[in-house]
């Protein structure tokens, strides 16, 4: 899987959630995964959560990191596993920063206020999963937190290639796993 991170700061409003964006905007074809940071505002008709339509529940962050990864030849229940891998890969990552985390399926929290955002989704070609992790939760519409203001994490770009480089490092491993077992 390739990765990249974004140096330039991109507002994500949903619509980035799309077949080929990686690929027509960075270039990168294939399974990828990129990061960038910069204001997240998801209004409702970009939601893809139909539960947070339902519930009349946008998202905003004053500053995000967004992680966006496109997988082909994958299905939707396969992909919610991969969306879950990658939650759990940001746990560890910030865990071993000393953060004391939370997780609710795809969802992570620091002392009950909300750390991220996450949703995985099937195109006609591929899955797609958006993760967010809020950098600055001020003006957030729930409880949230951040990773500078509240959690003191300065080395967001750090992180970012840690949790990219991990994710698809795990995800070659499972790949290489499954070609060294005998069937039965």
């Amino acid at each position: 899987m390739k990765h990249k991170l974004i140096e330039k700061e991109i507002k994500y409003e949903g619509f980035q959630l799309c077949p080929h964006w990686i690929y027509k905007n960075f270039k990168i074809q294939g399974d990828s995964i990129v990061a960038f940071c910069g204001e997240c505002d998801v209004k409702l008709d970009e939601m893809v959560d139909i539960e947070d339509v339902i519930n009349n529940e946008p998202i905003y962050s004053k500053n995000m990191l967004s992680f966006i990864t496109e997988q082909f030849n994958v299905n939707l229940v396969e992909g919610v596993f991969r969306q879950r891998l990658l939650i759990c890969i940001i746990k560890e990552a910030l865990e071993k920063r000393g953060i004391k985390l939370e997780r609710s399926g795809d969802d992570l929290y620091v002392e009950g206020k909300k750390l991220t955002v996450s949703i995985a989704t099937k195109s006609l070609t591929s899955i797609l999963i958006h993760t967010g992790i809020n950098i600055n939760s001020e003006g957030a519409p729930i409880r949230a937190c951040g990773l500078e203001n509240d959690l003191g994490i300065k080395d967001i770009p750090g992180l970012a290639l840690e949790i990219m480089e991990n994710y698809a490092n795990e995800l070659e491993d499972i790949v290489l796993a499954s070609t060294k077992v005998r069937g039965v």
